[in-house]
């Protein structure tokens, strides 16, 4: 069994959208993305929240746990499971590009790949173990068969 999380997902996805504020604000470096085209980054937005919310539904409905390493009680391969293993994950990453995107300076973008990092050696490692675990050659059927991201 793996070590109690004590800073969760979504606590990484606040640090990050935090230090993207503030790397935008106090160290812009140069402007990527001018506007009116930064306005593309509410577009990701509505697409993390397209991504990450039925995925959440989907785990309610199966009555299985959203927080990492509790224990799975259904493999859930439905709806946004169908595309990537990870929705909640990707959407996620999406509404930091979202974010990014309408700041739209170098600095905004900096912190992302160290949340990736983070998520997937973090969680989604464990997670993937954990799961083949608990559900065996189903589980690792659905791995052949769908990316971990996107």
């Amino acid at each position: 069994m793996e070590k109690k999380r004590r800073i969760v997902p979504p606590l990484w996805l606040l640090a990050t959208l935090l230090a993207s504020a503030a790397l935008h604000h106090w160290l812009p470096l140069r402007q990527l993305v001018p506007k009116p085209w930064s306005y593309a980054g509410a577009a990701l937005i509505v697409l993390s929240l397209l991504l990450g919310g039925p995925a959440l539904l989907a785990f309610r409905r199966a009555r299985t746990p959203v927080v990492p390493f509790e224990r799975s009680t259904a493999l859930v391969t439905t709806g946004p499971f169908r595309f990537t293993r990870n929705p909640m994950y990707s959407g996620m990453l999406l509404l930091l590009l979202g974010v990014a995107t309408l700041l739209g300076s170098l600095g905004a973008y900096l912190p992302i790949p160290l949340f990736i990092g983070i998520i997937q050696k973090n969680f989604i490692e464990g997670e993937e173990r954990f799961l083949t675990e608990i559900f065996g050659e189903q589980y690792q059927a659905y791995q052949r068969r769908v990316r971990r991201w996107f």
